[in-house]
């Protein structure tokens, strides 16, 4: 299967940061995960407009950085960051969830322009961003970068800590990791998540997940030779 091919009218469109919420009020259901989504806001738009070296016009270029949203249960942040960032039309929103729509309760990567991974049953997508970006080493492609967004809750899946233990165990320095924490975990970890992390021997830090430069300075930060892992801390349901 392919993608759906994207509107020529869709890559010309321009957003900004304080348009997010309002093209996220466009997206209606029963469905919607709220809390998911809004906590994942400021994350996502730091890393699509500051970060990320991906371009609408060109949305599977080989030398592309690829971004998979596990934490995929609550994407409507994730759409409207897409829309804004001109990988999807604005019209779509309005459709969110409906039998005939691209956009579901879980991203498709058949459907969705920019979008690496179908994702919905948590504790994979880390997995497959170590599978990813052990990819690009096989290939030789040394300057693409791996972003995976998982949640607080999704780290108590057995899959990750194996993931993350072998990615420290190899030195899977293009691999990053943004663990977005709303104390929603059953039982949480003693020092902190970072502190999960930086036990495998990865570079690690923990930072405000609504303060922008916070973010960027954490995202942008060196880590030759160790994966990298930023952990986000939003308020509970935010």
């Amino acid at each position: 299967m392919t993608k759906t091919p994207m509107p020529a009218a869709a890559a010309d469109t321009a957003y900004g940061y304080a348009d997010l919420r309002t093209l996220m009020s466009r997206m209606t259901g029963d469905e919607k995960h709220g809390p998911a989504a809004t906590s994942t806001l400021d994350v996502l738009w730091v890393l699509y407009d500051r970060v990320l070296r991906v371009s609408a016009a060109d949305p599977e270029g080989p030398e592309r950085d690829r971004f998979l949203l596990s934490k995929g249960h609550g994407p409507m942040a994730y759409y409207a960051v897409l829309t804004a960032k001109g990988f999807i039309p604005e019209d779509w929103l309005d459709g969110f969830g409906a039998f005939d729509s691209p956009l579901g309760y879980h991203p498709d990567r058949t459907l969705v322009p920019g979008v690496e991974i179908g994702s919905g049953s948590l504790g994979h997508g880390l997995p497959l961003a170590v599978g990813t970006a052990l990819g690009l080493r096989a290939q030789g492609l040394t300057d693409p970068r791996v972003w995976v967004l998982v949640g607080d809750a999704e780290m108590d899946e057995g899959s990750n800590h194996e993931a993350v233990q072998f990615a420290g165990a190899v030195g899977l320095d293009q691999l990053n990791v943004v663990a977005v924490d709303n104390q929603s975990a059953t039982y949480g970890w003693p020092g902190g998540l970072a502190s999960r992390f930086a036990a495998e021997g990865w570079s690690a830090t923990t930072v405000d997940g609504r303060d922008h430069e916070a973010l960027y300075e954490a995202f942008s930060a060196p880590h030759p030779g160790r994966p990298h892992a930023v952990v986000a801390v939003v308020p509970p349901k935010d």
